[in-house]
């Protein structure tokens, strides 16, 4: 327990030190994000990602403190890993259990990374809604996204306690999945709405707290007659952090469908979350033209409800880690191509 708690700390230390130079050196200024920018911030994170990707195929087993054959018995039967050890070899044992890891790690990016566009759908919705000028997008979404990574990490290691003692619950969430995929493509169709005056979050704020009615720039709260007020800034990231939380519950369930193993849905996880900021600033003006992302992205819920429902015969058959990543990654990919090759036509007024 004691090397998974310094590995622990020291991954929380390295979100916590980019988030404080992403925030204090790179943004002081509140400005509009570029593309330019965007984009060499997304790359810069997903580098990071494929970075500890790397490092979890080279030195996976420092997650657990694994050091014996007989720890590395012990976790891969705690966590469900469904490969097959070499009988008294460790070292080779270790390297299967390296790949297997690193490859739950990816994948579960790449699925939390993807569900990620439809959350700045609404993202984009809930701003524009809310008039919120675009120089503050980033502050919002900053604040938002710390929120998100302590949500997220209560959410996991919650459901990874449930998970070990009712495995039933893997079955209600794979049920889950495939009734929210189905639900996707269903509504895929739908124009979204955000009602600023009756939204609940909105209604909810108003009761607990005291509210200015105007924006103040970037402020959060504001002192008005001797009064500590919230502003419409505040209430829009109450909004958004409510968003997030409804996509956790999507999101969440979707990667224990890949590993059972807590460490790997959080690295994940917020890995995924970390690049969703700039992904917004890289996206925001274009994501309207991958009208058919809901259809990949409800097939792509399917398909991992149903791999949760049918886990053991799955695994019988030797539906591995690798297979999930290859139809996942496929689904995103033609999905994106589709809209590409056949876009929207738009609607002029008559």
């Amino acid at each position: 327990m004691t090397n998974e708690n310094l590995f622990f700390a020291g991954f929380l230390l390295f979100i916590v030190i980019m988030l404080a130079l992403d925030l204090g050196i790179f943004n002081k200024k509140e400005k509009v994000v570029s593309l330019k920018e965007a984009g060499v911030m997304s790359l810069i994170w997903v580098s990071f990602a494929f970075g500890f990707y790397f490092l979890l195929t080279q030195r996976g087993e420092m997650i657990h403190g694994i050091d014996s054959f007989e720890s590395l018995r012990e976790i891969i039967a705690a966590h469900k890993h469904n490969i097959t050890l070499i009988p008294n070899d460790f070292d080779a044992s270790l390297g299967i259990y390296r790949k297997n890891l690193g490859l739950e790690f990816l994948t579960g990016y790449v699925v939390e990374y993807a569900l990620s566009v439809d959350n700045i759908f609404v993202i984009v919705l809930i701003l524009s809604a809310f008039g919120v000028e675009q120089r503050y997008y980033h502050r919002v979404l900053f604040w938002g996204i710390l929120g998100a990574i302590i949500m997220r990490f209560l959410f996991i290691f919650i459901g990874a306690t449930l998970i070990s003692q009712f495995n039933w619950i893997l079955y209600l969430f794979g049920g889950f999945l495939v009734y929210t995929g189905v639900m996707m493509f269903v509504n895929r169709n739908e124009d979204e709405r955000i009602d600023t005056e009756n939204h609940r979050v909105v209604k909810w704020a108003s009761k607990i707290f005291a509210v200015w009615p105007n924006y103040e720039g970037k402020k959060f709260f504001v002192k008005k007659q001797g009064k500590n007020l919230i502003t419409p800034l505040f209430i829009v990231l109450l909004v958004i952090e409510f968003t997030d939380l409804i996509f956790a519950v999507d999101s969440i369930p979707a990667i224990f469908a890949v590993t059972k193993d807590p460490y790997i849905v959080f690295f994940s996880n917020i890995f995924a979350i970390l690049g969703l900021r700039s992904m917004f600033f890289l996206l925001v003006n274009i994501i309207h033209k991958f009208h058919y992302l809901k259809v990949g992205l409800s097939v792509l819920l399917i398909f991992i409800g149903v791999k949760m429902l049918a886990h053991d015969f799955l695994a019988n058959i030797g539906f591995t880690t690798s297979h999930s990543l290859i139809i996942i990654v496929s689904i995103l990919v033609i999905s994106v191509t589709a809209s590409l090759l056949f876009p929207k036509k738009e609607e002029h007024a008559s």
